[in-house]
């Protein structure tokens, strides 16, 4: 059994294995390849893959050799890849075409976006540990672009007001986000659809607004659900009242496959005090607001709204080790003991984010998407 490591596209800094985990494969038996250059971005360079007993190839020669593709994004070479299993995070809903390619070219692809959230697949969760990551560095990019104090000061001089922060989403991101936001010293409100999160957000330190009526996401396996109209319209009302008094604002709300909801209309930007900063972590599906660009920063009537989808390459390392534990663990799952490749498509988790497999389409979501 070969694994390849591909280099990233030059707007990515992480890498889907470090050294670490290319020593725990090796271990097994598992021969590990890696692109040259692979990890330099996330602060480790040739020599100590080297040292950690993987092989330097050129990209080339990884693609032609492997068994396993490891590659965070969808790359063109793909087409080379025949017969090979490819896994990364490729969001299938939103490159079905991609995905259609892939199956034509008999690529088995694995994306780990698409795990069912559940108890046992936490230790793949790549959503999470990304987004752990994500929530801490909004904080800190936020407190670093306002122009004014995170905590509260009382000095000589007179007293300066903490900022206030609201949050729209509690997931995981939103979560850390409170965490972090409360040690730096704002006061933090937080929205999110699930009542039944109210519980951790004020554990944290935050307070919760509530919105009575929200659709039942208990069947929706971890994944935010869409709201009736009437549910939308009272949520509005809420968010503009708490966003009139907010210094800061994080969003984070996506729905898989799906154009980010607008939580923030330009009416509630227009209430939005001059300096204020939005930090729109759903960019890269359209934003929460209907001005957010992705990978820019946006100058709306005095307001600063940030769109940055991928926060966690701000990190590259963490971030990278993060990705990779995941990623080592879901391998556990297709390679057997002896380091063969054993594919169980009735584990739940296997088939849960197998996209294309035997020249087809074969996840569910994204077949209903092609039709």
């Amino acid at each position: 059994m070969t694994i390849g490591v591909l280099k990233e596209p030059s707007e990515e800094s992480r890498v889907s294995f470090l050294p670490e985990t290319v020593t725990a494969l090796t271990k097994k038996g598992i021969t590990v390849i890696v692109e040259s250059g692979a990890g330099e971005k996330a602060f480790h360079n040739d020599e100590e893959y080297v040292s950690s007993g993987a092989a330097i190839k050129s990209r080339a020669e990884i693609i032609q050799s492997s068994d396993i593709l490891v590659a965070i994004h969808p790359f063109p070479e793909a087409a080379k890849a025949s017969s090979k299993v490819i896994i990364g995070v490729y969001q299938p809903l939103f490159n079905v075409s991609v995905m259609q390619q892939w199956a034509k070219q008999g690529i088995t692809t694995f994306s780990l976006d698409m795990l069912p959230r559940t108890t046992r697949a936490q230790s793949m969760d790549v959503l999470s540990s990304q987004a752990n990551i994500a929530g801490y560095k909004a904080v800190l990019l936020a407190a670093n672009s306002y122009g004014r104090y995170f905590p509260m000061f009382m000095t000589a001089a007179g007293s300066i007001a903490p900022a206030k922060l609201l949050i729209l989403g509690a997931g995981v991101a939103g979560l850390q986000a409170i965490a972090t936001a409360r040690r730096l010293g704002a006061v933090v409100e937080v929205f999110d659809t699930r009542p039944a999160v109210k519980e951790e957000v004020m554990s944290l330190g935050a307070k919760f607004i509530e919105v009575e009526g929200a659709a039942d996401a208990s069947k929706a396996g971890g994944y935010a659900v869409e709201q009736s109209a009437d549910y939308q319209q009272r949520q509005q009302q809420r968010i503009a009242e708490s966003i009139a008094k907010s210094d800061i604002v994080i969003t984070t709300a996506q729905i898989p496959g799906k154009k980010a909801p607008i939580l923030i209309t330009e009416e509630m930007l227009q209430r939005m005090r001059v300096g204020s900063v939005i930090i729109d972590l759903a960019a890269a599906t359209g934003g929460n607001t209907p001005v957010t660009k992705n990978d820019q920063t946006v100058l709306y009537k005095g307001i600063h709204i940030i769109g940055n989808s991928n926060l966690a390459a701000s990190m590259p390392s963490d971030a990278s080790k993060l990705y990779g534990k995941n990623l080592l663990n879901f391998l556990q799952l297709i390679i057997d003991k002896e380091g063969n490749l054993n594919l169980n498509m009735n584990d739940d988790l296997v088939k849960g984010c197998c996209i294309t497999f035997n020249g087809e389409v074969v996840h569910e979501r994204v077949n209903q998407l092609t039709s």
